[in-house]
C-alpha cells in the first residue's frame, strides 16, 4: 500500500478531558482546539458519512481513548460508543482550519430542521 505523505504532522495532541476538548499543534505551528462534540459529528466514518442524517445531540459526547495509526493518523473513541473514525493528520489539520465554518453550519442545523418540519419552503 502506497500512503502519500501528510503535508503537515502533529507536534502535539493533549485531549482536555474536562472541557472535552483536543488540543492540536502542528509541525507549521497551526494550533487548534477542537471540541469532542465536532470531532464526532464531523467524523469521516462511513456509517457517519452515509447515515443520510446529520449527527445531533452530541453536546457532550467526550474522547475516551486516542489510538495512533501508523504514522499518519488517529483513532478516536469516544464515550458514545463511536469507534471507527479515523482521523489522518490532513483531516485533523483541514477540520481545524474550517472549524468556524463548519460549526456555523452544524448551529444552523436545528433552525432548518425546525423550518423544514413546519411546512415551510
Amino acid at each position: 500500500m502506497n500512503q502519500k505523505s501528510p503535508e503537515r504532522v502533529p507536534v502535539e495532541i493533549n485531549l482536555h478531558s474536562k472541557s472535552r476538548v483536543l488540543c492540536i499543534e502542528f509541525s507549521d505551528g497551526s494550533r487548534f482546539e477542537l471540541p469532542c462534540e465536532y470531532l464526532r459529528v464531523f467524523s469521516k466514518a462511513k456509517e457517519v458519512r452515509t447515515s443520510g442524517a446529520p449527527v445531533t445531540g452530541k453536546e457532550e459526547v467526550n474522547i475516551t481513548a486516542i489510538e495512533p495509526q501508523g504514522q499518519y493518523a488517529v483513532r478516536l473513541l469516544f464515550d458514545d460508543g463511536h469507534d471507527t473514525g479515523i482521523y489522518s493528520w490532513d483531516t485533523l489539520y483541514e477540520l481545524g482550519v474550517k472549524h468556524e465554518q463548519n460549526w456555523s453550519v452544524y448551529g444552523l442545523l436545528p433552525v432548518c430542521k425546525l423550518f423544514c418540519s413546519s411546512g415551510r419552503q
